[in-house]
């Protein structure tokens, strides 16, 4: 029989039904691959053999969620993941200054600000004749800034994966090393796709599966600054997260990997008192570098200058030689602290300058944070746990935060350096009290 040749619509379907046929033949892209999110991959080599063996730890912050508002506004899963595990019903101490990087800091390197580097949300520093702003992408990607080992290069050093959906620090080469997985901070990623991303890096191969993993939320603290502390707004914001976290459990308990879950946050908040304090009404800040109220004088006769114009000048803050800052603040030995040294002795929101005349004058917003824990009570951070590795039923007093560290490298399994922390302090919310043996 005499072959035919097709003709050309014959053709046409014969390659259509061969690329159909090839594309049958292909894997199907399964959800496990995750949210197409701007996701950085640092190849730091695979998870070692005892890496793949420990547990995992997931660390959720909530920026500003102060201490009571899991009661105050009825957060369920905040309260059942307490019970579940352990919680500190009142509170958790942060360190001072009580801002947002600096405690993110403290948290995840167990170094008080004055010895993490991060002695506020913005400083300048004498030495390198700079300035650190939250805002400037290039000093928050610059590990230059960051003193101490953070978590996830503790991590990395030891053989283990780690990942960040955001935190302080995260973006930088800190102590040799970034998360094996990280992103630039966007806080306009859908708040469920980053929950999304956790569970699907958990999701990854054991050799490329991360064991710690940070993800961030920025509410109720923006709730907070701008409608204070026991506004409706803040309330909705804080339920909002906290139906967040109880979406995460969910995920989290149905990879069956064993996971201690961790939410945390940096700080509290109060209601802002009164309007703007200026120390240029007090004190000649001529030649003087500032930065919120952090002021840095050309010489000693000008630090010494302002220092007795201010000493005494207003009873709404304290200033002190630097040298001479309690102990119990744990601010007198950095540079970047400048000198001397304003504490806000109130919820007064404290600026170095006032605007030119002429120029318009905003308030202060309704809510803020930053005061020394131990006089202002509403600066107290919330802590929540619970997992395999972390008792059940029990309630811990209020701890400092840089406590957490050697704590949470326990629970990774991971060897801690020497920080302002003690595990001892939280030894007894751990199964195996802490004994490095039984890890």
């Amino acid at each position: 029989m005499r072959f035919r040749p097709w003709s050309r619509a014959a053709r046409r379907w014969l390659a259509f039904a061969i690329v159909l046929a090839a594309a049958a033949l292909q894997p199907v892209r399964s959800q496990s691959s995750g949210p197409s999110l701007p996701v950085i991959h640092v190849d730091n080599g695979p998870n070692s053999a005892a890496a793949q063996q420990a547990h995992y730890v997931v660390l959720v912050s909530l920026d500003g969620f102060r201490w009571d508002y899991a009661r105050k506004f009825g957060a369920r899963h905040l309260l059942q993941l307490g019970k579940e595990g352990i919680w500190a019903p009142g509170g958790m101490l942060p360190s001072y200054p009580s801002l947002t990087f600096p405690n993110h800091y403290a948290i995840v390197t167990g170094l008080y600000p004055e010895h993490n580097g991060l002695v506020a949300n913005g400083f300048y520093d004498e030495t390198k004749n700079a300035r650190f702003a939250i805002a400037d992408s290039a000093a928050l990607t610059d590990g230059s800034w960051y003193n101490g080992v953070p978590l996830w290069s503790l991590a990395e050093s030891q053989g283990m994966r780690s990942a960040c959906f955001f935190w302080p620090g995260s973006e930088a080469k800190i102590a040799g090393f970034r998360p094996s997985y990280y992103l630039h901070f966007d806080d306009k990623i859908d708040d469920g796709a980053r929950i999304d991303q956790v569970l699907a890096w958990l999701r990854l191969p054991a050799a490329d599966r991360p064991h710690f993993i940070t993800l961030y939320y920025s509410e109720p603290d923006r709730e907070g600054h701008e409608f204070g502390p026991e506004a409706p707004q803040t309330r909705a914001a804080a339920l909002k997260v906290d139906g967040l976290v109880g979406r995460l459990k969910s995920g989290l308990d149905a990879t069956h990997l064993p996971i201690d879950l961790v939410v945390v946050s940096d700080h509290g908040m109060t209601k802002t008192e009164d309007g703007w304090v200026n120390l240029d009404q007090f004190a000649d800040l001529s030649g003087f570098q500032t930065d919120g109220m952090l002021l840095y004088g050309r010489s000693e006769e000008d630090r010494a200058r302002v220092y007795n114009q201010l000493k005494h000048a207003s009873e709404k803050f304290v200033a002190w030689r630097r040298k001479d800052v309690p102990a119990g603040l744990h601010y007198n030995e950095n540079l970047r602290e400048g000198d001397p040294v304003i504490v806000a002795t109130g919820a007064y929101a404290i600026r170095p300058h006032g605007p030119p005349p002429g120029a318009e004058d905003r308030p202060p917003a309704a809510g803020m944070h930053g005061l020394d824990p131990l006089r202002a009570p509403e600066m107290k951070a919330s802590f929540f746990a619970a997992g395999p590795d972390i008792m059940a039923g029990k309630t811990v007093a209020p701890f400092e935060n840089v406590n957490l560290y050697p704590w949470l490298a326990h629970l990774l399994g991971l060897q801690s350096p020497k920080s302002d922390g003690s595990i001892n302090v939280l030894s007894e919310t751990l199964r195996d009290g802490g004994d490095v043996a039984a890890k």
